[in-house]
C-alpha cells in the first residue's frame, strides 16, 4: 500500500512537472507592455476549440462574463491554465479564495466535470456571489460548485478534506493568513496557485514563506505564483 501511494504521488508530481513546463513557456510568451489593457498573447497560441456542445456552452458563457462581467477576473489565460492543470492532476478537491462573478472557478469546473471532482469557492461580497450562482447553475455546474458566503479567514477553518489545488485570488495582505491555516491541508504534490504575484501588490510575507520553505517549491511566471507542496 505504501509503494501504491508512493507511485501516486511521484505521478502526480511527473503531471505538474509537465504542467509547468507548459505554464512557463506559454505564459512566457506575453509581453510585458500591455496593449489597451490586455496582455499580449504569442500568436503561437489559438483560442479554445471545444470538444462538445457542453463544451461550446460553456465557453459562450466564460465569453459573456469576461465581456459583461470582468470585475477582478483573471484574464482568459490563466482560466486556461487552471482547467488544465486541474484536469492533468485528476483534481479532486480544489478550493478557491475570492469567487468574483465565477469566472475563474468555470474555468476548473471544466476540468472537474471530467474528473469527478468539486470546488469550494469563496466570496465575501454578497452580489458577487449571487452573479457567481447564477453563472454557475447555467454553466451546469451548481452540483459540483459550492459558494461560501463570508470572511474566508474564519469560513474556511471548517475545512478538513485534503486539498490538491488551492487557488488564491482575494485580498493579497490576506494570502500569509489562508496559507498558514490551509498548506497543512494540501496534499503531498498538491499545489498552491497565487494570483497578482507582482512587485507592485505581492505580500512580502507570503513571498518569503513559500520561497523558504524547503517542502515548497515555488516559481513565479507573469504575475501567478505556482507552489508546489514536495
Amino acid at each position: 500500500m505504501r509503494h501504491v501511494r508512493q507511485s501516486a504521488i511521484v505521478a502526480s508530481i511527473l503531471i505538474i512537472g509537465i504542467s509547468v513546463i507548459l505554464f512557463t513557456n506559454a505564459l512566457g510568451q506575453r509581453s510585458s507592455r500591455p496593449r489597451g489593457g490586455q496582455m499580449i498573447v504569442s500568436e503561437l497560441e489559438k483560442p479554445p476549440v471545444p470538444k462538445d456542445d457542453n463544451e461550446k456552452k460553456i465557453l459562450g458563457i466564460l465569453a459573456d462574463i469576461r465581456a459583461t462581467q470582468s470585475y477582478r477576473n483573471v484574464p482568459p489565460q490563466d482560466g486556461r491554465f487552471l482547467r488544465i492543470t486541474a484536469q492533468a492532476m485528476n483534481a479532486k478537491n480544489v478550493v478557491e479564495i475570492g469567487t468574483s462573478t465565477g469566472y475563474s472557478g468555470i474555468w476548473f469546473g471544466m476540468a472537474l466535470q471530467k474528473t469527478g471532482g468539486k470546488l469550494t469557492t469563496y466570496e465575501i461580497d454578497a452580489q458577487r456571489a449571487a452573479t457567481a450562482r447564477a453563472n454557475f447553475k447555467r454553466a451546469g455546474m451548481a452540483d459540483i460548485i459550492t459558494i461560501v458566503e463570508g470572511d474566508a479567514h474564519e469560513e474556511v477553518k471548517k475545512l478538513k478534506n485534503p486539498i490538491d489545488i488551492l487557488f488564491l485570488d482575494a485580498d493579497k495582505e490576506g494570502y500569509i493568513d489562508y496559507l498558514n491555516k490551509l498548506l497543512p491541508l494540501v496534499r503531498p504534490g498538491g499545489l498552491v496557485i497565487a494570483h497578482n504575484i507582482n512587485t507592485r501588490m505581492a505580500d512580502p510575507r507570503y513571498m518569503k514563506a513559500i520561497t523558504t520553505d524547503p517542502k515548497l517549491e515555488t516559481i513565479v511566471r507573469s504575475g501567478v505564483g505556482l507552489t508546489l507542496k514536495k
